[in-house]
């Protein structure tokens, strides 16, 4: 479940990481990405732990918000789905 989760999170982050700020940008970067541990994020960044997991959870909720206002990634989804329904149909 968790593979699924943060592919729809990267998705969620393509579509709309240009809105969180430059501190939320690179943490959940390093965390969905480079696949890097909070301990080597805070490393990497020179903050805490706490800054850190503090970091990816307003990031991931703002992402989550955004997309429960604007469906954008869902609705990506769904064409993507469609294309592939006409190209099996011809």
């Amino acid at each position: 479940m968790k593979v699924e989760e943060n592919i729809f999170l990267a998705n969620l982050f393509d579509a709309y990481g240009a809105l969180l700020s430059e501190g939320q940008r690179r943490v959940i970067e390093s965390y969905l990405f480079d696949d890097l541990t909070i301990t080597e994020i805070a490393e990497n960044l020179n903050i805490s732990r706490q800054a850190v997991m503090d970091g990816i959870s307003k990031a991931e909720k703002k992402l989550y918000s955004y997309e429960k206002k604007l469906n954008f990634v869902s609705k990506m989804k769904k064409l993507e789905e469609e294309i592939d329904n006409l190209k099996k149909s011809t």
